[in-house]
């Protein structure tokens, strides 16, 4: 069988199959079993300076594509956390630390005060006031943010990126420019859902982010855009959901992909996803590298 195991953003990792931030990263027992059951990588809920409750329910709901949610970014504060990376560790894959602040400096003083394999700046979740893609949609923030954690950590650091924006390569280059060891696309489109009995929005902070299988398409087309001008890895995310799902993401240039949604299927999909990924490339007599950004060249 082909080898799946690929070296992306300064980790090694035994496949390139990825849990999401957010997705069951909110306990070291969640974060081991997503491990367990096959993720070559795991990634933490979302990490802040102080705690936060988030969002008035309802945070999640599911809408005919996907499902939307506006948690509000609730976190114990990444010092109540490092047990539970402990605890990840476990599972014997890197566990990369998702991390969120309003600014560069408090970005960093986290970095400097949490112990994990990696970490991965949210700089684009669409429904916090102050954080994530309030500073993610501009390229000297993105930059600022990103040098600040670089000189603040020896570890890798990834960089999320909004897709809510006029341009994505932009945001990309400027995560570059400050030191990104790779580039995360793409986090959840800004979306709303109204119940048409009572005419109030569903959701508790009235709009979220979209996820799920509608938001493919726009990945797909970020990581192409993305991997055709840098020079760092792309990590792809967003959709992904079958073994075909993540082929086409890998075509597109993504150097590996991370799966959230999709497990509300359950743990098995991870190995759904690792066994066909890998049946395909024995059928097709390829290798991960000779898939990854295909298209691109094909184009």
């Amino acid at each position: 069988m082909p080898s799946l195991s690929v070296h992306v953003g300064g980790l090694d990792l035994c496949n390139p199959v990825l849990l999401a931030a957010g997705i069951l990263g909110t306990t070291g027992a969640s974060l081991c079993r997503a491990a367990e059951a096959g993720a070559g990588g795991v990634v933490t809920k979302s990490l802040g300076s102080v705690p936060r409750a988030g969002h008035p329910g309802p945070t999640i709901v599911q809408v005919e594509c996907g499902l939307l949610n506006a948690m509000g970014l609730p976190n114990p504060s990444y010092r109540d956390f490092q047990d539970e990376i402990e605890t990840a560790r476990k599972g014997g894959v890197p566990v990369i630390a998702s991390i969120f602040g309003s600014s560069a400096e408090e970005f960093a003083q986290i970095a400097r005060g949490l112990r994990a394999d990696a970490f991965e700046l949210n700089l684009s979740c669409p429904h916090a006031e102050k954080y994530g893609s309030e500073l993610g949609r501009y390229p000297d923030l993105v930059e600022a943010v990103t040098g600040a954690v670089k000189a603040a950590s020896s570890v890798p650091i990834w960089v999320k990126l909004t897709p809510n924006t006029a341009d994505i390569l932009e945001l990309g280059l400027a995560a570059q420019r400050g030191g990104a060891d790779a580039v995360v696309a793409i986090n959840t489109l800004k979306a709303m859902a109204i119940d048409i009995e009572t005419g109030y929005p569903i959701l508790g902070n009235r709009f979220g982010g979209l996820s799920g299988q509608a938001i493919k398409p726009v990945a797909v087309r970020s990581v192409y855009d993305l991997s055709s001008r840098l020079e760092i890895p792309v990590i792809g995310v967003g959709g992904i959901t079958t073994w075909e799902d993540a082929v086409e993401m890998i075509m597109a240039g993504a150097s590996c992909i991370q799966v959230g949604t999709a497990l509300m299927k359950g743990y098995g999909v991870f190995e759904e996803i690792i066994s066909g990924l890998s049946r395909y490339l024995e059928r097709k007599s390829m290798t991960l590298e000779d898939l990854c950004g295909m298209a691109g060249r094909r184009s």
